[in-house]
């Protein structure tokens, strides 16, 4: 530490000098009004209200249309001889869309051009960026909110209920984040005397480009993904996913209509391996932006260690792959809450989310006295069909890949003497990628449908004896996984011991609540472990994965003193004109 005669002080000349003229700083920086943000309230669509009608005539339009849908890189449409085809996983035998898989020409084209955009778009205000945003935001909720809902439904096989939530959830995502940018820009670092010295920070998108690959399970993940980086003033290349194209080249459409501008984000559909090996040999890769399966995450990441010595910067990963996501039940939890939620977490969307339920942990006493007979009686009420029947809990599994391999587990447990189907169990891709909810009772906790993620409406559960409660709890706590869990109980010791033993584990855990359902602002979603690199979209912090932070030190008053006082002892100086130095 320095004496207090060496701290930020103003010699008497100096002052008189600083009075006599204002001190004024020559860095900009924006500042925003502290205001509130909320989340998207979902749409009803009951009988005869507006909102079901208009989404009546859109899923008409979309129906009765098959989409096509070019590469666009810098605002030009391209199309190759690679066709390809989006059905619909209810009715497989009708095409959504019509599009193009980008060779690599293309695929090198699109990075060259998203890192020439880097620094026009860069150089953008974030008052002009976040303007664009929350135009788009508005536009997504009001004029294209049925488009929007109607092409997850019939691209994705998404119910009305499902779809309505995967749109909410993307407005929200639009919106929020420059909610979030408001609040972080509100942030000045310390000074001690700003007549001496201002302290500045700015924020840059990545320099170079972000190679984003999303998945087919949510368009808003998939927007939050191609574009979130781009509002921070980064450069993306975007490959969506074959099996949501629709829905995906519709938000891309109407963030171009909101105003961004041509090169910031390119829609490069693409076979996932060829994508990953141009961008990962690129010098200019600034980051992988990847939702989907861990194995493929693992290969980016080998690319990108194997190529490390070229890059012009450290490239970021960021990663999210899924988990083997837990209930577990504790003999004081309220029955009724862990069938409904269980219901939901396991069964909504065909368990094709994320964070998904796909094993439960009961204790034997409250298994065979209630839990069981309810869990079975109310899967077995479980209505599967077409999108359109507003009855419909769940509909297809998304591709037939999906539907052999929920199958193959099914087949297999029926065929072993360590699991018993107690729900369901029947499956038909006759017309559709058809998989009834389906639970199944294992004895063996290594057996493959207890560890394997399978990313279907299968449900295992193992019932455990009421002593051996810790033992469960060191169980789970040996997951590879860590991405969400769910603890039912209204022992509140419990609850307290349950939070603590499973910090590690369930980079979002619920207390009497099911394991999906996050909601942007409320609860960032993410893991770590084998579930990836737990950066929490939905949240303040994610928005920063995708800046390079400046800080800017401003001085007003010239540096004249050298020496420490420490250099001075014993010598006998004239006293220097005292200064503003460090």
């Amino acid at each position: 530490m320095l004496s207090n005669t060496l701290k930020l002080c103003l010699g008497t000349k100096i002052l008189s000098s600083l009075h006599l003229r204002k001190v004024s700083s020559v860095v900009t920086s924006e500042k925003f009004e502290d205001v509130t943000t909320y989340n998207e309230t979902p749409l009803d669509y009951t009988e005869d209200s507006k909102e079901w009608n208009d989404l009546k005539k859109m899923l008409e339009t979309v129906s009765c249309a098959c989409t096509e849908i070019p590469i666009v890189i810098n605002g030009e449409e391209h199309k190759t001889k690679n066709v390809r085809y989006q059905v619909m996983p209810h009715n497989h035998k009708l095409k959504v869309a019509k599009y193009y898989l980008a060779d690599g020409p293309l695929i090198e084209k699109a990075i060259h051009v998203a890192t020439k955009a880097y620094f026009d778009w860069n150089s953008k205000s974030f008052s002009d960026r976040i303007a664009i945003w929350e135009c788009a935001a508005h536009m997504m909720g009001t004029t294209f909110r049925a488009d929007l809902v109607a092409n997850i439904m019939l691209g994705q096989s998404k119910t009305i209920v499902q779809a309505e939530l995967d749109t909410a959830e993307l407005i929200d995502f639009t919106r929020m984040n420059t909610h979030f940018i408001k609040k972080i820009m509100s942030y000045e670092p310390l000074t001690d005397k700003p007549e001496c010295v201002k302290n500045h920070v700015k924020f840059h998108g990545l320099e170079g480009f972000v190679a984003t690959m999303s998945p087919f399970n949510f368009t808003s993940i998939a927007g939050n993904q191609a574009f979130t980086p781009a509002l921070m003033g980064s450069c993306v290349v975007w490959k969506p996913s074959e099996l949501a194209m629709l829905s995906n080249y519709r938000v891309f459409d109407i963030m171009r209509q909101a105003g961004v501008p041509d090169g910031v984000v390119n829609f490069v559909p693409a076979n996932a391996e060829i994508f990953a090996k141009i961008a990962t040999y690129n010098e200019n890769l600034a980051a992988i932006n990847f939702t989907g399966k861990q194995h493929h995450f693992n290969k980016f990441y080998k690319q990108v260690a194997s190529h490390i010595r070229w890059y012009k910067n450290y490239p970021r990963m960021i990663g999210e792959c899924s988990g083997k996501n837990f209930h577990f039940v504790h003999v004081s939890a309220d029955v009724e809450t862990v069938v409904a939620a269980t219901i939901r977490s396991a069964f909504e969307y065909s368990g094709q989310k994320n964070a998904a339920c796909s094993c439960l942990f009961a204790p034997a006493s409250l298994w065979e006295s209630t839990l069981k007979c309810a869990l079975i009686e109310k899967t077995q009420k479980l209505k599967v069909g077409d999108v359109l029947d507003r009855k419909a809990f769940l509909s297809a599994v998304i591709n037939d890949n999906s539907f052999l391999r929920s199958a193959k587990y099914i087949y297999d447990a029926k065929m072993n003497k360590k699991c018993e189907v107690i729900a369901g169990g029947d499956f038909s891709n006759v017309n559709g990628y058809f998989v009834e909810p389906t639970i199944v009772v294992v004895k063996d906790l290594t057996e493959p449908i207890f560890v394997d993620q399978i990313f279907g409406p299968v449900l295992a559960v193992y019932v455990y004896e009421d002593d051996k409660l810790q033992e469960i709890i060191c169980h789970i706590n040996r997951s590879p996984y860590g991405l969400t869990g769910s603890v039912f109980a209204k022992d509140e010791e419990f609850l307290k011991q349950a939070v603590n033993s499973f910090k590690l584990v369930a980079g979002n855990l619920n207390l009497n609540d099911k394991s999906t359902g996050s909601l942007c602002g409320q609860q960032p979603f993410g893991g770590a472990r084998r579930s990836g690199t737990n950066d929490k979209p939905g949240g303040p912090h994610y928005i920063l994965r995708w800046t390079n932070q400046q800080i800017i030190k401003e001085t007003f008053v010239p540096m004249t003193e050298i020496y420490y006082p420490s250099m001075l002892d014993g010598e006998k100086t004239e006293k220097p004109e005292e200064t503003c130095t460090d």
